[in-house]
């Protein structure tokens, strides 16, 4: 008797850094609908080999692709976690050489902030903080950070995450996955992962990545 075959689902699992992403995923997946499934697991901050911990006890997730969401800052100002970041790419890239479930390492340089200030227009990589305040209208960073409903906030009254995709889309970054997707298949293969280390200094991202992996 043949075994009954499996159903494939489209689902995707979020690894994310802080409260903010973890928010703004959340959100995003409840308006989703049942098609796409997102699982935001909040690392609270724990830093690049928390994040590697967690992805080999969670290395069975039955998912079609995972996104591992983090910040480069602290790369800067701490050498060890330059080195756990490092090790936390050569794990995703050993695991998108067995060509099981595709790992895209996200990075977003300095922060997610930066992301958020892409939603609107007219943010052309000016001070994070002041644009926050001033533009935003949030007394400092952290009552942003706080902010529960920031997805929305973010994407009403001509903000909007595509504006954050032109913003990085085709510019330099400090990491780049090269990928294919085979839409009837449910089939996602990331071929390799480049990195730059001279962009580590200026504002960048990858994230244009996870909105059209999850929108295609």
């Amino acid at each position: 008797m043949s075994r009954p075959q499996r159903e494939l689902k489209k689902k995707f699992v979020v690894f994310c850094e802080g409260d903010t992403e973890y928010n703004y995923i959340d959100k995003m997946r409840r308006k989703q609908g049942v098609e796409i499934t997102l699982e935001p697991i909040n690392m609270k901050g724990g830093g690049y080999s928390n994040f590697l911990n967690v992805l080999k006890t969670k290395s069975q997730t039955n998912c079609i692709a995972k996104f591992i969401i983090v910040d480069a800052d602290r790369i800067l100002k701490d050498q060890g976690e330059k080195v756990d970041f490092q090790e936390l790419l050569e794990y995703c890239t050993l695991q998108n050489r067995k060509e099981t479930i595709p790992h895209f390492l996200i990075v977003n340089n300095p922060d997610f902030e930066y992301v958020a200030c892409l939603h609107v227009k007219e943010y052309k990589g000016q001070d994070i903080g002041r644009f926050i305040m001033n533009n935003l209208g949030f007394k400092n960073v952290d009552e942003f950070k706080a902010k529960k409903n920031v997805y929305d906030f973010l994407n009403n009254d001509m903000r909007t995450y595509q504006n954050a995709v032109d913003g990085v889309k085709n510019k330099p970054k400090l990491l780049k996955n090269r990928y294919t997707i085979v839409k009837k298949k449910f089939d996602i293969q990331i071929k390799d992962t480049v990195l730059d280390w001279d962009r580590l200094n200026g504002k960048c991202s990858n994230i244009e990545e996870f909105f059209d992996v999850i929108d295609w």
